[in-house]
């Protein structure tokens, strides 16, 4: 499979024949590289629920398993070309992120609102009724008046995503 954007080419391996059988679910995964993303994906796999694990980050996992697929997508600016890869997805598990103070302010609001919201605004249309766990944080602040830009921005993320329609969050 592959995909173009504006930055350069999206490519998909898939280990094994990602064959998802009758009550078995498709889940999707971002941040799979991350400790918690890493967590999740890796449970996932496990799970005897779950026929079809999915990850699109930058870079690859580093997993093999005959469940997993893996997306290399650079840049969640602009998650279109995401479209075919989030069809028919029961769940999408959020993880993207970075640490506050590793990169400027301005960035970390780039990385935690508007990916999240590109990435929401392209799953909802491709697989309307999937359920969305938000990789969030203790202190996000909804109200946006937190001195601390991690909470706004978490709560601002928050608040898009319950705005988004998604049957669950």
């Amino acid at each position: 499979m592959t995909a173009t954007n504006r930055t350069g080419p999206i490519s998909a391996s898939e280990s094994g024949t990602n064959a998802v059988t009758a009550g078995q679910k498709n889940l999707v995964t971002t941040g799979a590289t991350g400790m918690v993303g890493g967590y999740a994906l890796r449970y996932a796999l496990d799970h005897p629920a779950i026929g079809r694990a999915t990850t699109i980050g930058r870079r690859k996992v580093g997993i093999s398993h005959s469940k997993l697929m893996e997306v290399l997508h650079q840049e969640f600016a602009d998650c279109s070309p995401l479209a075919e890869v989030l069809a028919d997805q029961h769940a999408a598990v959020f993880c993207l992120g970075t640490y506050t103070g590793t990169v400027p302010d301005t960035e970390l609001r780039r990385i935690t609102v508007d990916y999240t919201i590109e990435f929401a605004r392209v799953l909802h249309g491709s697989s309307p009724d999937a359920a969305f766990a938000f990789l969030s944080g203790s202190g996000a602040d909804p109200t946006g008046r937190s001195r601390m830009s991690f909470a706004r921005y978490k709560g601002e993320a928050e608040n898009a995503l319950l705005a988004r329609g998604f049957a669950s969050v």
